[in-house]
């Protein structure tokens, strides 16, 4: 099955309705396990102590914030490129998870700032520019309630998003370029990852835990906007029906007098 194959939303609906109770079971089950692991599995950190617990939330959340918006960008070249369908769906129904994410990112880092730097924030430039992040993120979801033209409300926020794109490499790559509070990369990295198994198992169990719940999310919002756009069509059918019923009937009953 392809993605134009999924092009069709009833076709695509039924996909959902298929998979979506698994997806909800492993997505329970692999939080249950996550959390497990971050809260009674791993080790205190010498330096951190129980705060390095806060992590386990922190680092997958900041992750599947971009990671939201890296799906939004490839949605909005769908939809400016090849006019896919759902591309457009797909973009509007990432947007609250990744601000949901955006945030939750912001909020555990600032409680775990507090004890580790002093302060519950710092105009860092990897906070400064997540901080960006989740003003994009309201101000695209903004956007799509203001438009009331879906189509107009597609092109323009696919333009933004693209554009919005630049700051997701700057979050990337502000450990390398400025000198920040935020350590470089210590997973992904040529010679191999920095931490201890300890930590690093609990970290991917919450990762995918993480990952999951957006898919899950993202599948169920997906599913809410084409039934609210078919409502939508429905209304604005009956509306542009009735008054040529309407019409109908006056002309009906005047050609029935002039009888």
């Amino acid at each position: 099955m392809t993605l134009y194959d999924l092009a069709n939303p009833t076709r695509f609906l039924k996909l959902v309705k298929a998979v979506l109770p698994w997806l909800i079971v492993a997505t329970v089950a692999a939080l249950a396990v996550g959390l497990y692991f971050a809260f009674f599995v791993a080790p205190e950190d010498y330096q951190q102590g129980q705060t390095v617990r806060i992590m386990f939330v922190h680092v997958p959340a900041a992750q599947l914030a971009l990671m939201c918006y890296a799906m939004m960008a490839l949605s909005s070249i769908g939809s400016l490129v090849w006019k896919h369908p759902l591309a457009d769906v797909s973009a509007k129904a990432s947007a609250p998870i990744g601000a949901a994410f955006t945030f939750l990112a912001l909020f555990s880092g600032a409680v775990w700032g507090k004890p580790m730097w002093g302060t519950f924030w710092v105009w860092d430039a990897r906070l400064t520019s997540f901080l960006v992040l989740l003003i994009m993120y309201l101000g695209i979801i903004a956007l799509w309630k203001a438009i009331e033209d879906p189509i107009k409300a597609a092109k323009v926020n696919a333009i933004i998003t693209l554009v919005g794109v630049i700051n997701v490499i700057i979050i990337k790559f502000s450990v390398e370029w400025w000198n920040t509070l935020h350590q470089p990369p210590s997973i992904i990295r040529a010679d191999g990852p920095a931490i201890h198994s300890s930590i690093l198992i609990p970290l991917g169990l919450m990762f995918l835990a993480f990952l999951l719940l957006f898919v899950t999310l993202h599948l169920m919002s997906m599913r809410n906007e084409i039934m609210r756009r078919r409502i939508r069509a429905m209304r604005m059918r009956a509306a542009s029906v009735a008054p040529a019923a309407s019409s109908s009937t006056v002309t009906k009953a005047a050609a029935a007098g002039a009888r």
